[in-house]
C-alpha cells in the first residue's frame, strides 16, 4: 500500500479528518500554524517554503544550502525528453502554459532523473544494516542476478564522472550532511566499481538521493524534488521555443531520421 496516499477506513475514521497544512479566512492564510503574510512572506525563501511543506519544519541553514544545491542540480540538463515534450507542446498549444510544463514533466519517471527514488529507497534501507559491506556486495549481486541496474549510478552520456556529483559532495561536506547515506552511497560505488571491473560514474540521481535523505527529505518523496526541480527548467524551454520555433526541427528531423517502411 502506498505510504504517502494509504487507504482510509472511512467508517472509523471520517470524522477524525484533518488537514494540518493551511487554511484561510476572510483577512489571513495560516500555514503549518504560521501566518503567511506576517511570518513568511519576505521572510523565508522557496527552498525554504518547499522543506517546510515536505519535513513539517523550517530547515537549517545547513538543510536548506543543501535541498537549494539539489533543487539546482536537476534543473535544467539541455534537449531531455522533458524538455522536448515540452517544446512540441507549447507548439501545440502556444497560450497554456501551463500544459507545456505539465506535459514535460511527465518524463520524469524511473529512467529521467527519477532514479533517485530508487536510489533513496536502497540508501534508506542499507544505512539501517549493521554491516555495510555485506550489504553492498549483496546489493550488487541481487542487481546483476536481475540484470538491472543498480539505480543513481551510471550516465549515458557523463563518464568517467557526473560533473554534477562532486560538487554536490562538496556542498554535503561544507554542511556537515555527509554522515551516513552518502558514506554509504561511496562504499556502494565502490562496491560497483570492483565488482564490474571499472570505474561507474555516481549519477548526480544518486548523489541527490544521498544529501536529500541526510536532511530528512523521506524516501519515498524525493522523486518529488525532482519534479519541482525541473518544472523550473521548463519554462525556459517554452519561452525558448516560443521565439525559436525549435520544434519544427524536430519534427522534420524525426521524419528524416525514421522512414515510413510497409509493414
Amino acid at each position: 500500500m502506498n505510504s504517502i496516499c494509504p487507504e482510509l477506513n472511512y467508517g472509523a475514521r471520517m470524522a477524525r479528518l484533518v488537514t494540518n497544512i493551511a487554511t484561510s479566512d476572510a483577512t489571513s492564510i495560516t500555514v503549518r500554524g504560521r501566518d503567511l503574510g506576517g511570518d513568511l512572506i519576505g521572510k523565508c525563501s522557496y527552498t525554504e517554503m518547499l522543506y517546510f511543506l515536505t519535513v513539517g519544519r523550517m530547515p537549517t541553514a545547513g538543510e536548506t544550502r543543501v535541498l537549494d544545491a539539489c533543487l539546482v542540480t536537476l534543473m535544467e540538463h539541455g534537449f531531455t525528453p522533458a524538455a522536448v515534450v515540452s517544446r512540441l507542446m507549447a507548439a501545440s498549444v502556444p497560450d497554456q502554459i501551463q500544459v507545456s510544463i505539465a506535459a514535460g514533466l511527465l518524463a520524469v519517471g524511473s529512467v529521467n532523473a527519477g532514479t533517485m527514488e530508487g536510489c533513496a529507497g536502497l540508501l534508506a534501507e542499507g544505512v539501517e544494516e549493521k554491516d555495510w559491506a555485506q550489504w553492498c556486495r549483496r546489493t550488487v549481486e541481487d542487481h546483476q542476478r536481475r540484470k538491472k541496474f543498480v539505480p543513481g549510478f551510471g550516465h549515458a552520456q557523463h563518464k568517467p564522472d557526473d560533473p554534477r556529483t562532486p560538487a554536490l559532495f562538496r556542498v554535503a561536506a561544507e554542511t556537515g550532511f555527509d554522515k551516513r547515506h552518502v558514506a554509504l552511497l561511496v562504499q556502494l560505488s565502490r562496491e560497483i566499481d570492483d565488482s564490474a571491473g571499472r570505474h561507474v560514474t555516481i549519477n548526480a540521481t544518486g548523489a541527490i538521493a544521498a544529501l536529500l535523505l541526510e536532511i530528512a527529505v523521506p524516501a519515498e518523496i524525493v522523486r518529488a524534488i525532482a519534479v519541482v526541480s525541473r518544472a523550473g527548467g521548463l519554462v525556459g524551454h517554452v519561452m525558448e521555443e516560443a521565439r525559436t520555433a525549435s520544434s519544427r526541427a524536430l519534427v522534420t528531423a524525426a521524419h528524416e531520421r525514421i522512414p515510413y517502411e510497409a509493414p
